[in-house]
This record gives C-alpha cells, sequence and structure tokens, in this order.
C-alpha cells in the first residue's frame, strides 16, 4: 500500500508541474491575443482528475484486494508509458500545450511529434493512465467510474477544441 499511495503521490506532483506549466504557456498564449475556448467544461475535468488521485489510494485501503503481480507491473508499464507520451505531447507542442483550450491566432497546427500519427495522442495518454494507475494497486472501482466518466467528458472537449481550432482564422493551441 505504500508504494502504490508514494506512486498516485508523484503522478500527482507530476500533474502540478502540468499546471504551472500550463499557467505560464497560457499566459504567453494570452499575451499574443489567444482566446480561451473551455466553455465550463474544465473545471469538471480538473474535478474529475483530482477525484482520481483521492480514490486510487483510498479504493485500495478500503478494500485491501490482492492484485495478481504480473496486472500490477503490467498496468505500472503502462502508467510509465502514458507519461512518456504525455510529455512527448508537451515537448512537441512547446508553448502551445496547455490544459486549457486556448486558440492563438496565426500558429500553425502542430504536426509534429506524436501529432504526425494521431490527432490527439495527449487523450490516448490520458485514457491509458486513467485506467491503469487504478488497476496497479487493484482499484478496479475507480478504474472504470473514472474510464467512462472520462470518455462523456473527453468527448466534450475533443469537440470543443475541434471546434475551436476549426472556427479559428488561425490555427492555435493543442493539448
Amino acid at each position: 500500500m505504500l508504494w502504490y499511495t508514494a506512486l498516485v503521490l508523484a503522478v500527482a506532483t507530476e500533474r502540478v508541474g502540468e499546471l504551472l506549466l500550463a499557467r505560464r504557456n497560457a499566459r504567453w498564449s494570452l499575451a499574443r491575443g489567444g482566446t480561451p475556448a473551455d466553455h465550463g467544461h474544465y473545471r469538471w475535468m480538473v474535478a474529475l482528475h483530482t477525484g482520481l488521485l483521492v480514490a486510487c489510494p483510498l479504493e485500495v485501503l478500503v478494500a485491501h484486494r490482492s492484485v495478481p503481480p504480473l496486472l500490477t507491473w503490467t498496468m505500472l508499464a503502462v502508467v510509465v508509458a502514458s507519461q512518456a507520451l504525455r510529455w512527448w505531447c508537451i515537448h512537441t507542442l512547446g508553448r502551445q500545450w496547455n490544459t486549457r483550450v486556448i486558440v492563438v491566432p496565426g500558429l500553425r497546427l502542430v504536426t509534429a511529434g506524436p501529432y504526425r500519427r494521431l490527432r490527439h495522442p495527449n487523450y490516448v495518454a490520458v485514457v491509458a493512465e486513467g485506467l491503469a494507475l487504478p488497476l496497479v494497486g487493484g482499484a478496479w472501482v475507480t478504474a472504470l467510474v473514472f474510464t467512462v466518466l472520462n470518455a462523456w467528458l473527453l468527448t466534450v472537449r475533443i469537440r470543443c477544441e475541434d471546434a475551436a481550432l476549426a472556427t479559428a482564422t488561425a490555427v492555435g493551441a493543442r493539448t
């Protein structure tokens, strides 16, 4: 349980780093005429992801489930791979990366790195991590609830992002 809690805390710390980077990138985007286009779903994303990080160790603590080592190690590998993909996305987008949808006039759509093959690779990382992180510790209820709610929220988010990018006179920030 202790090592799992440490893993979840490490992911939470990484999230705080992402939020700090996103805030800096948002200031950069807004200073260049960027327009936020979140339309109210962002607060639900924050709540869902915070809930994931709280629910994972809580379910493991309460449920006392035995987890097969193969599942633990496989899901841990997926968590690590999802972090690598997320940071590849962040590095590829540079200052255009953000946790919010902000369209900056005059910027081109990024088609390098993972964006060469996938339209929304960061969301692949989010889905993989949201399923795998709970399963590392056997928190299958958390994995199921997060996955269902995240599917709905990502549908809203991707529609919002695609609409913002399609209606902009120049393609802007992507997450």
